[in-house]
Parts: structure tokens; C-alpha cells; sequence
């Protein structure tokens, strides 16, 4: 059986005065989409921490953004922050779980794959 693939689309065009941004994905069956009024939010959302961050879910599953800021070397917090950010543009899901008492978030990559297209 073949894998479901899911694809993130960022199409940015390039207007008289600046580039604009255009995001879509897919959220279950329907497609949500997202405005970027400058490009620098776009390059805020596709930077190197925030890769590394999706590499490490994808390939060491942490059980818990915890578990993942111990594994990058990075302050909880920013962690957090990031997680939250790549969670709002749905290139990963917290998952809520219970350990024991306490509730987790843990951490799981939604896209296998981002289309970035400039036109001009």
C-alpha cells in the first residue's frame, strides 16, 4: 500500500511593490489558506531552528515539546513558541496525551513535503 502523502503549497508572487505570500494545506478534507502581508513572515516560518525542529519530531519522535527542547538544546520556552507557530501553519499537530497525571503535548510532522512557488 502506498503512504499518504501530504503536501503544504506556499505560492509567492511578486507585486509592484513587494513579493506577496499565499499559503495553503490541506486540514483534513478541507483546504484552509493563509495570507502573509510581507515576506519576512514567510522567512520567519522557514527558518533554520524551525527546521531543525521538524527534522528532530520527524526523525527521533519526541514524546513531548519537553523532550524535544532536551534533544535541541534549546530553552523550553522557545521551544514552545516555535512549536506553537509550526502548529498554527499545520506543518506539525501537538497531539494531547496523558502520562500518569500529567497531560503532554507531543509533537507529530503533518506534511511529508513543502511546495514553494515563486511566480514573477
Amino acid at each position: 500500500m502506498a503512504k499518504n502523502t501530504k503536501t503544504i503549497n506556499i505560492t509567492i508572487k511578486a507585486s509592484k511593490d513587494a513579493f506577496t505570500s499565499f499559503f495553503r494545506h490541506l486540514k483534513g478534507e478541507k483546504e484552509k489558506d493563509y495570507n502573509f502581508s510581507e515576506i519576512s513572515a514567510l522567512r520567519q516560518l522557514l527558518n533554520n531552528e524551525k527546521a531543525r525542529i521538524l527534522h528532530v519530531i520527524k526523525h527521533e519522535k519526541p514524546s513531548s515539546l519537553y523532550a524535544l527542547a532536551r534533544i535541541l538544546k534549546r530553552d523550553f520556552k522557545s521551544v514552545q513558541q516555535d512549536a506553537r507557530l509550526l502548529e498554527h501553519f499545520a506543518f506539525i499537530q501537538l497531539v494531547p496525551e496523558k502520562s500518569g497525571k500529567r497531560n503532554r503535548l507531543k509533537p507529530v510532522v503533518s506534511a511529508d513535503s513543502v511546495n514553494i512557488i515563486f511566480n514573477i
